[in-house]
């Protein structure tokens, strides 16, 4: 370490040992800011998890996370003092984080590392983030949180008057200078936040503007608070491989395209299964379901009834018994070909995305396999929800989505945050999927008219369902 540098970290070290004490108090005193901080930390990481968070301070956030290994670093001892009399059940460790012996002594894996106000303090962002990205488990998330640049003055003036924590002179960074070191670093940004335009609960006033105001489009880049959040970049985690793949249709009243999408399904992997699950048909599906398998059996075909209605209780019924690594939705209507299948799995397969989904909206439609009026809808509800979600999305209402077995089991395990919301089933999937901070990957498709049955979808009672999903994302991913 050099002299200028030595000298910064000291004065870092002794300013905090200096305010340590009063750490507690002023977040009492700011109990609305650092609340609605900790809100979107657990929305963003869930409980159970092995977190490390850099320049934990007092483990105030760090206890708040519920982590089932929790690991709180700081450069000041007197702050690690009062962490360790407040949460014995944590782990602490004293020290400079930009320290490589530091860094060397930190065992992971962890699946998410935080690091809340600490960037501004760095002296080189890039190396630290390059050092963390080592200690992530392979779907580890590095969540960055910090304030937005624009409120310095305000901030500054805060401290001034005694209504904020001090703080030392510090790097300014925008959400995309840090998306930009992230990268430089070996890491791929997923999300960006920007959260809570009134940082003061101000009888009510300010839960209002951030909930209602704060979440608008352009208003957002105004708010106080930015959140990145960044997975390592798929060639360092995901080395290519054949893992093994199950495909599930759903169909209901599809006797018609049964043998068509055994026969046009390509073997993309060497080891894949086929899992029909019947939906109390009136035409002889399930029947047919039964014949394709029984003179298919070259093919690993299972075929079930699912207990109740509509696609998402086919999809739960399937996947329960589904074997695969990769789990595969396909329509049984076939306007999505299952000839694109190996598209979706090499997405996965390479690490180019961990949820990937068909998006019909890119290439020229067959004529008449989707009325103007629908597309003109859905183009307009993907934009709301992407904007919602916070990942770009052309296309919610396309039937094929892809995950990862693994992933698909947290988004089951966080289930209950939605609770039983999605009449459609195709909503459950990508809101636990955006939750989770999976990266999702769109994939063109060529839309292809039916050639068998009706469709299943009314434009105008979906139409006011699909209203109130705009209402129900906004609630869970914005209104927090």
């Amino acid at each position: 370490m050099n002299g200028d540098r030595q000298l910064r970290h000291s004065e870092i070290r002794e300013f905090f040992d200096r305010i340590a004490p009063e750490r507690e108090n002023w977040i009492g005193k700011n109990a609305y800011f650092y609340e609605s901080d900790a809100a979107y930390m657990r929305f963003s990481v869930p409980e159970g998890l092995s977190v490390l968070e850099v320049g934990c301070g007092t483990g105030h956030l760090l206890a708040l996370l519920k982590p089932s290994r929790g690991v709180g670093v700081d450069i000041s001892p007197a702050m690690l003092e009062h962490a360790r009399a407040k949460h014995p059940e944590l782990e602490f460790v004293c020290g400079d984080i930009e320290d490589e012996d530091l860094q060397a002594r930190l065992k992971g894996p962890f699946d998410v590392i935080v690091m809340s106000d600490l960037v501004g303090y760095l002296d080189d962002c890039q190396a630290l983030f390059s050092a963390l990205r080592r200690l992530l488990a392979p779907r580890g998330r590095i969540v960055i949180v910090y304030y937005n640049r624009w409120w310095q003055p305000l901030l500054r003036a805060g401290e001034k008057i005694g209504l904020k924590m001090p703080s030392l002179a510090q790097n300014w960074l925008t959400t995309d200078d840090l998306a930009n070191l992230l990268d430089l670093a070996g890491l791929q940004p997923i999300r960006r936040e920007w959260r809570m335009l009134l940082p003061r609960r101000l009888l009510g006033l300010g839960v209002l503007v951030n909930r209602l105001i704060a979440p608008l489009p352009f208003i957002r880049r105004m708010c106080v608070r930015n959140f990145v959040v960044a997975r390592s970049r798929p060639e360092v985690v995901h080395p290519p491989s054949e893992p093994s793949v199950s495909v599930l249709i759903p169909c209901r009243n599809e006797r018609g395209n049964i043998e068509a999408a055994v026969r046009r399904l390509p073997r993309f992997a060497p080891d894949m299964e086929v899992i029909f699950a019947e939906g109390n048909s009136s035409d002889g599906t399930f029947e047919e379901c039964e014949r394709v398998r029984d003179t298919n059996r070259e093919w690993d075909i299972k075929v079930i009834k699912q207990p109740g209605k509509g696609k998402g209780d086919a999809v739960r019924a399937g996947f329960a018994v589904a074997r695969g690594s990769i789990l595969m939705i396909l329509d049984c209507d076939l306007s999505v070909p299952p000839e694109a299948l190996p598209k979706f799995y090499d997405v996965l397969r390479q690490g180019q995305g961990e949820y990937a989904h068909g998006t019909r909206l890119i290439y020229k439609m067959e004529k008449a396999a989707m009325r103007p009026l629908n597309f003109v809808a859905n183009r307009g509800f993907a934009m709301i929800l992407g904007y919602l979600i916070n990942q770009r999305v052309t296309d919610t209402l396309c039937g094929t989505k892809v995950l990862w077995r693994i992933d698909y089991d947290r988004v089951v395990a966080n289930r209950a945050y939605f609770g039983e919301f999605d009449p459609f089933g195709d909503f459950d999937l990508l809101f636990g999927a955006a939750k989770l901070g999976l990266k999702i990957v769109e994939v063109p498709v060529r839309y292809a008219s039916r050639t068998y049955g009706e469709t299943q979808i009314s434009r105008f009672s979906d139409g006011f369902l699909l209203l109130w999903m705009v209402v129900f994302a906004w609630r869970k991913f914005k209104a927090l």
